[in-house]
């Protein structure tokens, strides 16, 4: 199906500006300001646009809370499904189109009419028969808090979400701001919490749980012989003579071991990373711009480029049509193991980014996380191929703690001390997507658990206390 969206007024000039002046690298000092504000305007124009058609939360909440320290005013049109922000200096305003089983995609005046014209396809979920609705999680949408296995403490483990929910500082400007939490043991829902206002039924942003799920998809492409991950990855930028690029392979793309030339950055808006997410229309075509900055495998570095550059890898690799593309994270991996309010957002050209922009509500989340623990198997099908877990978790070797895998963080340690590890205190097989602002999928095998934790923690603070989470939960379940 076609995407009905409004025309956009197309503009010859604010294309030639825009591709002239804000996509430079070297910017002057005096221009710096206009292009922050743009910038953070698209932020501002996004994550509200996500927020109030994806979640359906409350425009005013959104803004006073995840967007509480920008200044500026925004104009939603609920029937277009449209935020537009102006970032003011006479600049053209960022508008974020909601796309329904896309989310939202941020535009410019001359890329809006190219999104609204591409066609989504069939993006609506398999839904459950009223008979599978009635099952137990993850089966079907039933939960049975009362009947728990006789091994845990049921005083100990709702202490330890309660917990979760207190804002332990005065500050006001230090906040936790837990919002979700859902504990799985032995495949089944154990305990869940939800902060006012977020419910159950609400998708939550992941941020960079999202490359978690692009490991996923990357599994699956493997799996039906797609793609191989020790090839050089298929870049076009990369396959001039003699470009040291080419023999970047997509395992080290997933292994953040690539040695690209990225800054990964949240402080500064116009580092590479605030700016291929909200300055620019391509983000994997930004990444894929990046020299070489190190011998591919001599260096561990988090980057949020190369998961989007695999994206644009997978988009290639199906070939065909673009809603075969959009459909793929539906049908490959969502509709398979029950995610139904799964969303991956792509760019402005189609691409999703792979690095950020997901949304699931908690228990979907949670369904993530039970598929590896349950070494990508769900409900006796193969999903992810056979050692591809193993493979996720295994460190990289260069990350100096034993604390990365392929897009999952891990809790290993150090091969000559595993004590320094992340987590102290937690299992050494501890293994877990992370994301901005506070967000968590993680997985114990040896304990037979997953747990899901989303919110808001405000950057300046950074710590929900989520290894007090973890470690009070299982000392709420004896082995």
């Amino acid at each position: 199906m076609k995407n009905q969206c409004k025309s956009a007024l197309s503009v010859v000039v604010i294309y030639i500006f825009s591709a002239s002046f804000f996509f430079a690298d070297d910017v002057p000092d005096y221009a710096k300001a206009p292009k922050m504000s743009y910038v953070a305007a698209g932020y501002f124009a996004k994550i509200l646009c996500s927020a109030v058609f994806i979640s359906h939360r409350d425009p005013g909440d959104v803004r006073n809370d995840d967007l509480r320290d920008f200044p500026y005013q925004s104009v939603i049109d609920y029937d277009g499904k449209t935020v537009s922000v102006s970032p003011g200096f006479g600049l053209p305003a960022r508008k974020a189109i909601f796309r329904e089983g896309l989310g939202s995609t941020l535009a410019t005046n001359y890329t809006e009419e190219h999104i609204c014209a591409q066609d989504t396809g069939n993006l609506t979920p398999m839904t459950l028969s009223p008979e599978k609705q009635n099952k137990l999680w993850p089966e079907g949408n039933s939960v049975d808090l009362k009947k728990l296995p006789a091994e845990i403490n049921n005083k100990e483990l709702t202490e330890a979400i309660e917990k979760a929910f207190t804002e332990p500082l005065a500050d006001q400007d230090k906040f936790r701001g837990t919002r979700a939490v859902v504990v799985v043991y032995k495949g089944r829902i154990i305990a869940e919490k939800y902060a006012p206002g977020f419910t159950k039924d609400m998708p939550l942003m992941g941020w960079s749980m999202t490359k978690s799920i692009t490991n996923a998809m990357i599994g699956i492409m493997v799996h039906e012989g797609k793609l191989s991950i020790k090839k050089p990855a298929p870049v076009p930028e990369w396959s001039g003579s003699g470009d040291p690029r080419g023999t970047i392979t997509l395992d080290q793309l997933l292994r953040m071991s690539s040695g690209l030339g990225f800054v990964e950055d949240y402080v500064d808006i116009l580092s590479d990373t605030p700016f291929m997410l909200f300055g620019t229309p391509d983000a994997a075509g930004f990444a894929s711009a990046k020299p070489l900055d190190v011998e591919p495998d001599s260096r561990w570095r988090y980057i949020s480029g190369s998961p989007n550059l695999v994206c644009r890898i997978i988009r290639e690799a199906l070939g065909g049509p673009l809603p075969q593309y959009f459909e793929f994270p539906r049908r490959r991996l969502f509709d398979r193991i029950g995610m139904q309010s799964a969303i991956i957002e792509p760019d402005a050209t189609g691409t999703f980014i792979g690095s950020s922009f997901s949304y699931a509500t908690a228990r979907d989340w949670a369904r993530f996380g039970l598929l590896y623990l349950q070494d990508g198997i769900w409900d006796g099908e193969r999903i992810l191929p056979e050692g591809w877990v193993t493979y996720s978790t295994t460190p990289t070797p260069k990350a100096p703690s034993g604390q990365y895998g392929a897009y999952w963080w891990l809790n290993a340690g150090n091969a000559e001390d595993n004590t320094k590890r992340t987590f102290p205190s937690l299992p050494t097989d501890l293994y877990y997507a992370s994301g901005y602002e506070g967000q968590y999928v993680i997985v114990i095998p040896s304990r037979n658990i997953v747990l899901v934790r989303l919110g808001l923690c405000h950057p300046v603070y950074m710590d929900v206390g989520i290894e007090e989470l973890v470690r009070e939960v299982l000392a709420a379940i004896d082995k």
